[in-house]
């Protein structure tokens, strides 16, 4: 006759075996460490009602650096420079629309991740961002994220961009 087959830790109480099992899957994933990301600067979408203005320009600029840093510091990304395809970017054609260069510049960084983002001006009052993530080792589906402005300005560039990676990027909720 076979004996019984002991499961790991039974030598433990139920609940120090639950715990330290729940810690081992949990601490699991965060061995790995963070994934690397390539953020590419924010773009203008096509199709504005007016060209935009140097104001919205820096405002671009802006929210590029605020979601490299946010998702820097959350833990959950390292960053990594996508100053050497920067021309390339510049010269090309627009990152949404250009058949996965993103997505190739990002390899080419050694990025597991490509970022994109973008800036819709349905009116001078009325803007959405909207920033894409790639998963380059899984392969799965983009992650669309969102958030609509009222106000274009210093202020609502900055709220926005902090409540989508708050509330959106970091808690898992894809559009």
């Amino acid at each position: 006759m076979t004996p019984p087959t002991r499961l790991p830790f039974a030598h433990l109480p139920r609940a120090a075996a639950l715990a330290l099992a729940l810690a081992i899957g949990l601490a699991g994933p965060a061995l790995a460490g963070p994934e690397k990301a390539a953020v590419f600067d924010f773009q203008f979408a096509k199709g504005a009602p007016t060209p935009p203005t140097d104001e919205e320009r820096a405002r671009l600029t802006r929210i590029s650096g605020q979601l490299r840093d946010l998702l820097e510091a959350s833990g959950r990304y390292t960053i990594v420079s996508t100053d050497p395809v920067r021309q390339k970017v510049e010269k090309g054609a627009d990152l949404r629309a250009c058949n996965g260069c993103a997505e190739e510049y990002a390899r080419t960084l050694g990025a597991e991740a490509a970022i994109t983002g973008e800036v819709q001006k349905v009116s001078n009052l009325i803007l959405n961002i909207n920033v894409y993530v790639k998963d380059l080792k899984a392969g799965t589906p983009e992650k669309a994220y969102s958030v609509d402005l009222r106000g274009n300005t210093d202020e609502s560039f900055d709220r926005g961009i902090k409540y989508l990676v708050k509330n959106q990027m970091l808690d898992g909720t894809a559009h």
